[in-house]
């Protein structure tokens, strides 16, 4: 027997790392092993190839190399962003304004903060989890000192109006924060022209190594330090760099910058497509997130009469990967926080199921899942004792 071959496609969780950018890290793991930080020859290579990073992180989005300060990851970035503000300017003022569907780094983060003595403002969003420009101004006091909202969603994939939620923010003179994490390498981003003060992101979602990420600080913005220790990143951020890890993220983010568009163009026909075929051929099947502004390899839809879980157990036994939404609480078995905060029933929300396609996907892969998604729906369905006492007869109205 052959070896099962897999479908990937959950890449809003990881992405595998190109080989360019594994050859770019490895002299550094053997070669170029100097500590950055050291005078000679060696350590003075692998300062170079820091800021080389530094300015291949900054050119991706629009900003300065000496705005850039390389980080753990994706939620280092989020709490250093958040907490650095918070504490930094709490003398102006202790309110914090996010929303009610961001990433744990971000929603735990402001959770903490409520009981250090900030007050923090979760805005709603509507049906397509998107925010209200109109509700962020509304809710914003003499007290705000940051506003922090996501650029796209990580579970349903939908684009928030970051320019305009940003030039609200500087309006009143309050910093904006954007976690970009999944809209890296997605979406085109300019933080000047869109009037960013802080945006956070991580390499390993696209095509970079994990654990190693990038904060961007405009010049000017006052934070305080999350990391304490020697004098790295400008006496901003402690500890000895992972240069490795810092190469493969500035090559990773000009591979994945370079034809967002183009790359776009590719996913997007394949995702709708399958979007298509899933709608069309399995009943009682609602897409979550915009129908349009949304990241391009992103499905995410809701089944009636069954389990998320089970739904990906039966997947993976046909060797499909898929999610049941944020990879970082697949685990739980509490309904996700941002299907219910769209409006959509709890019970309904447990059948959610996330398809997010890359650069590795083919049109062969839509078609099998295509083929594998409708029986295992339809054998799940069978088992559900609701199902058969409602779902025959038409279902819910969502």
């Amino acid at each position: 027997m052959g070896e099962q071959r897999i479908i990937y496609m959950d890449h809003s969780a990881t992405t595998y790392t190109k080989e360019n950018v594994v050859e770019a890290m490895l002299p550094y793991f053997t070669r170029h092993f100097g500590n950055p930080s050291s005078i000679y020859g060696i350590a003075r290579y692998t300062k170079q190839a820091i800021d080389t990073a530094r300015a291949q992180v900054a050119k991706a989005i629009g900003a300065e190399p000496d705005e850039i300060y390389f980080t753990s990851g994706g939620s280092e970035s989020d709490n250093w962003a958040i907490k650095g503000v918070a504490y930094a300017n709490r003398k102006r003022g202790n309110h914090i304004i996010t929303t009610k569907i961001e990433h744990h780094a971000v929603i735990h983060t402001c959770q903490f903060l409520e009981k250090e003595g900030f007050a923090v403002t979760y805005l709603p969003v509507d049906k397509y989890g998107r925010v209200d420009p109109a509700e962020l101004e509304k809710a914003i006091t003499d007290k705000t000192i940051l506003v922090s909202i996501m650029y796209a969603n990580n579970e349903i994939g939908t684009i928030e109006p970051i320019r305009e939620l940003a030039a609200i923010a500087q309006k009143h003179k309050i910093y904006f924060h954007t976690d970009a994490v999944q809209a890296i390498g997605n979406v085109p981003i300019n933080v000047r022209n869109e009037k960013i003060d802080l945006l956070s992101l991580s390499a390993h979602k696209f095509y970079g190594p994990k654990g190693v990420g990038a904060l961007y600080i405009r010049n000017g913005v006052r934070l305080d330090n999350l990391i304490h220790g020697g004098g790295q990143e400008k006496k901003r951020r402690a500890g000895t760099e992972n240069i490795a890890g810092i190469v493969g993220c500035g090559k990773a983010i000009e591979l994945a910058t370079a034809d967002i568009e183009g790359h776009n163009v590719r996913i997007r026909a394949l995702r709708d497509r399958l979007l298509k075929g899933i709608l069309e051929r399995i009943p009682h099947a609602y897409l979550n997130g915009h129908p349009t502004e949304r990241l391009p390899g992103n499905i995410n839809i809701s089944f009636e009469f069954i389990e998320g879980e089970s739904m990906l157990l039966w997947l993976d036994d046909e060797g499909i990967c898929a999610s049941t939404g944020s990879a970082c609480t697949s685990g739980s078995l509490e309904p996700s926080h941002v299907l219910l905060a769209t409006g959509l029933p709890v019970e309904i929300s447990h059948g959610s199921l996330r398809l997010t396609l890359g650069d590795v996907n083919t049109e062969q892969d839509v078609d099998t899942v295509l083929e594998v998604l409708p029986k295992v729906v339809s054998r799940l369905r069978e088992m559900s004792p609701l199902y058969q006492s409602a779902g025959k007869k038409g279902g819910c109205n969502v």
